[in-house]
This record gives C-alpha cells, sequence and structure tokens, in this order.
C-alpha cells in the first residue's frame, strides 16, 4: 500500500469502497458532498448500486431495504440531512438491520452553515430516534483514521446486527493528509437472517413492530443485553501525556487535534497535562475515564459545541473530580491558545480536597 494524498470525505467513501459496500443511498450536503460525488462514480464501475435520493428521508429508508436484503449498505450526510434520517435509523435499530452511516457535522441549529461543529454528539450518541436503542459511534481525529474506523464500521455493523456511525466534523471532511488504502476486499455472502424474495425457501421477516407489550418488552431486554455485549468488547480510546498529567483534557475529533497542539506548547513550559481522546463516542471509555479521574486534579472537556459531551463525562466521574469544559460553537474552531488559556486556568484551580463540579463551573463559551 502507498501513501496518497486524500481529502477526508474521498478517503472515508472509498474506503467504503474497498470494504465491501454494494450500495449507497445519499443526498448531497455540505461538507460532505464530495463522498457522494465519489460514489457515484465508483460504484457503476464496479456494478454496484449507487441512488441518489430524492431527500435524506428516501435515502435512509433506501439504506433499510438494501440492508434487510443482507447488502453491505452505506449512507452519508450532515447535521440536518442526519436528523431528518431519525425515524428511519429508528426503524432500523428495531429490525437489527446492520448498515453505515457517515454524519460529517456542520454548524447549527436549523440549516445553521457549513462550517465545521461538532454540534451532532447528543442526537447521535444517545440514539435521536425513538425507543431504547444505541448505534457504534466512532470518531476520527485522523484521514487515516476515517479510513481505519470506516472499515471497522463495516465490520461491526455486520457483527452486531446494528448501525454504525462515523461521527466526524467539517473539517475531517475537508483536510487532506496523507493516508493509506487497503486492498480491495471481495463482496460479502447474504446471511442467513436476509430477505430473499425467493419462492421455496424458508420465508425470513424483517420487521420492527411487535404489538404485544410483553414482546416489545422482551425485545428490548435481548437489545440491552447486546448492547452490554458492544460495551464489555468494543470500548477504544486513546491515552496521550497521562502518566503524569495533573489536567486531563477529554476531547474528540478535530477539537483533540487542537488540543494536542495546545498540550505540546504547555509540556515545554512544564505544565503536566494529557489527552483522554474517546474514538469510540458509544460505547465510551468509562472505565479508562473514572480510572483518570482517580488520579488528576482537574479534567477539562473541549468540544466544538455549547456543551454535549461534558453531559457524559461529568455523570461517568460522578463528582470524583471538578469537571471544566470549553467550546466554541457554530461552526467555530477553537484555537490551540484558546485551549491553553483553559488549560491554565484548570491547573491553577487544582483539585481542593472533596472538590466536586459545583465547585468548578463550567467556563462560558465564547461570544
Amino acid at each position: 500500500m502507498a501513501v496518497e494524498l486524500l481529502k477526508g470525505n474521498v478517503a472515508f467513501a472509498e474506503a467504503a469502497v474497498r470494504a465491501g459496500c454494494e450500495a449507497y443511498f445519499g443526498y448531497p450536503i455540505t461538507p460532505q458532498t464530495e463522498a457522494l460525488e465519489h460514489m457515484a462514480r465508483r460504484m457503476p464501475e464496479l456494478g454496484r448500486v449507487f441512488v441518489q435520493a430524492e431527500s435524506e428521508v428516501a435515502a435512509i429508508n433506501m439504506v433499510y431495504g438494501a440492508a434487510a436484503a443482507g447488502m453491505r449498505t452505506m449512507t452519508s450526510s450532515s447535521s440536518p440531512g442526519v436528523s431528518l434520517m431519525m425515524e428511519g435509523l429508528s426503524y432500523m435499530a428495531g429490525s437489527e438491520v446492520p448498515a453505515v452511516l457517515v454524519d460529517i457535522m456542520r454548524g447549527g441549529p436549523g440549516l445553521g452553515n457549513i462550517a465545521p461543529a461538532q454540534s451532532d454528539y447528543l442526537q447521535i450518541v444517545k440514539g435521536g430516534g425513538h425507543g431504547d436503542y444505541k448505534m457504534i459511534v466512532l470518531a476520527p481525529a485522523t484521514v487515516q483514521e476515517m479510513i481505519d474506523l470506516t472499515l471497522l464500521a463495516f465490520d461491526l455493523a455486520d457483527r452486531y446486527r446494528i448501525v454504525s456511525v462515523l461521527l466526524a466534523d467539517g473539517s475531517m471532511g475537508q483536510m487532506m493528509e496523507g493516508a493509506e488504502l487497503p486492498p480491495m476486499r471481495p463482496l460479502a455472502e447474504r446471511p442467513d437472517w436476509a430477505l430473499t424474495g425467493a419462492r421455496g425457501r424458508d420465508t425470513n421477516l424483517v420487521s420492527s413492530i411487535h404489538l404485544d407489550p410483553e414482546e416489545e418488552e422482551a425485545f428490548n431486554l435481548r437489545l440491552q443485553a447486546k448492547f452490554a455485549e458492544i460495551e464489555a468488547r468494543e470500548v477504544r480510546c486513546e491515552e496521550h501525556l497521562l502518566d503524569d498529567a495533573r489536567v486531563a483534557v477529554v476531547a474528540f475529533g478535530t477539537a483533540a487535534r487542537v488540543a494536542k497542539t495546545a498540550i505540546a506548547g504547555l509540556r515545554a513550559e512544564g505544565v503536566a497535562v494529557g489527552l483522554l481522546r474517546p474514538i469510540t463516542l458509544w460505547p465510551y471509555p468509562e472505565d479508562a475515564l473514572r480510572a483518570l479521574a482517580e488520579r488528576v486534579d482537574t479534567l477539562l472537556v473541549v468540544e466544538m459545541n455549547a456543551g454535549q459531551m461534558v453531559e457524559d463525562v461529568r455523570r461517568i466521574v460522578e463528582g470524583r473530580v471538578p469537571v471544566r469544559f470549553y467550546g466554541r460553537t457554530g461552526g467555530v474552531m477553537p484555537m490551540p491558545e484558546e485551549i491553553a488559556d483553559a488549560i491554565r486556568e484548570a491547573a491553577s484551580a487544582g483539585h481542593a480536597a472533596g472538590a466536586s463540579d459545583a465547585d468548578a463551573p463550567a467556563l462560558e463559551v465564547p461570544a
């Protein structure tokens, strides 16, 4: 394999092709449209299915149908488009069909703008559709991870019959970096649970409806058991310079990249600071975060939103250590100098005996 200069959107799209994606359905929306354009060329070249749907609602329901037929299936969109897909994602969760969704986030709410943001954390990680379901959520921080985690997303989707999401902000979709693409994989065989439409074979049923409440509850309990298995097996995170850290930054995606630059500068000044970067936003690296909270003075959560992942961090650490927040919203990216200042403030506040979250209120989001 050779290193190529690749744009993030093209990288994950080609990775999906090489992972054996047989059907792609999508609708153009900035900042991920290059992915749709790439699939529009590559999928017909290989005799595979490409459809530019009339809307995101149509696209996700096409994904549902193809996934129910056992095809490796994918769609990609950005924040407002993903919001429209939520009902379809809930139906897919209720039918246990595997598929991959890529969400290249932009500023909001509403139509917002086309600048990079991390404003979809809650709707993706918490399952924006109705019902007690979860999706595996992978958060890349490099173009190489856009490739690697796309392959992983397909594998995990098939392994657990679940929707896997690649969650990245607009800068990850638009940036160009050197990366290696994997070799082409063979197409997977149809799973035995899939719809075939053929006469003379055992009838399969793919449905999300359970009219009897006890039957619906039994199904939900089985889902929860599957989610517990995923939580036990599929947690991924990066720990950066945490061995001697007194302040730990918690951030994902582009915010983590910027935080690393700030941390490098502060380390040169003698500030003991490190980074915990969740790679799986669900399942979240809860054990790693709890262990970290036992040995640092302060946690600083950095996000490109008004504070979403910070709610999970506070829930997980349960007051063991003060949790501070720094964020920029609306598509404004935090700069290393801003994060460095927030780290210095967190470090100076220290860890008072018996401190709780209330002792260290969240930093204000800059105007």
